[in-house]
């Protein structure tokens, strides 16, 4: 199985893998983030299974995605590393540290929710709708997924969307309608599924989340802080699902110096 990757920052220590969202590939992480991130830290960027140029086929769960990024983690050597887990990722990296907990350092979670979240299963039909939005109004629809229609959210929208053109050369593979479709159909199995047991997970936490995300309710990122051991929340104000990338500085500061501690 080969996995398409990317490696940016400096080498030693231990690495920050970053876990993509649902229907995301390599050049969907906003630039600043990462390379804010890679400025300090070393950070791999990977499509897991099925997903851009990766191949083979998509998983329909959460629990056999984390089982492939394990394998490829330790593919490239690492016994230990940090993870970022954006929205369908941090479902990946909540399984990965249940079940591999020696693999991991900290864990950013970011616009994500527990299993069996609150609003979670409906993630296909929150998404159809804003796809529909998206092209009733001839616009991205990341622009209706990741940000509010304040003046600031439309503003960072359009900022975000042109950072992702910034890349020339070695762009990733599109995502397949059938990679999506797996991944909805695993976002709701997670959504649908009992509540893991979060206490299991000692690792130290950075919860984020946008205090308008309409996508997966900020009210799962205040029950991740609660029922993690070792957790602290960061939510932005005026901000979606992609709160992140619109509050993109301050994010990265943040996730560093947690990082760090």
């Amino acid at each position: 199985m080969r996995f398409a990757y990317r490696r940016l920052g400096p080498g030693g220590g231990v690495p920050v893998v970053l876990l993509q969202h649902l229907g995301g590939n390599l050049d969907e992480w906003d630039p600043r983030v990462v390379d804010g991130i890679a400025a300090w830290r070393q950070v791999i960027t990977f499509d897991n299974r099925g997903v851009g140029a990766s191949e083979g086929s998509t998983p329909e769960s959460v629990e056999e995605m984390a089982r492939d990024a394990i394998a490829f983690i330790r593919a490239l050597g690492f016994d230990r590393v940090d993870l970022v887990g954006f929205a369908l990722g941090g479902f990946v990296a909540q399984a990965i540290a249940l079940r591999e907990p020696e693999l991991v350092c900290k864990m950013v979670l970011a616009a994500t929710g527990p299993a069996g979240g609150a609003g979670i299963a409906e993630i296909k039909g929150v998404a159809a709708r804003q796809f529909t939005k998206a092209a009733l109004t001839f616009r991205h629809p990341k622009r209706y997924l990741f940000f509010t229609q304040s003046a600031a959210g439309r503003r960072a929208a359009g900022e975000f969307l042109g950072r992702l053109k910034e890349r020339k050369a070695g762009r990733d593979r599109a995502v397949s309608l059938k990679a999506t479709s797996a991944h909805l159909k695993a976002a709701r199995a997670w959504g649908l599924q009992k509540p893991d047991d979060l206490s299991r997970i000692t690792h130290p936490v950075l919860v984020v989340g946008g205090e308008n995300d309409s996508v997966l309710p900020v009210g799962n990122s205040v029950d991740l802080d609660r029922r993690l051991p070792d957790s602290e929340l960061e939510l932005y104000p005026d901000a979606g699902h992609g709160g992140i990338f619109q509050h993109h500085d301050a994010f990265v500061a943040k996730a560093l110096k947690f990082l760090e501690e």
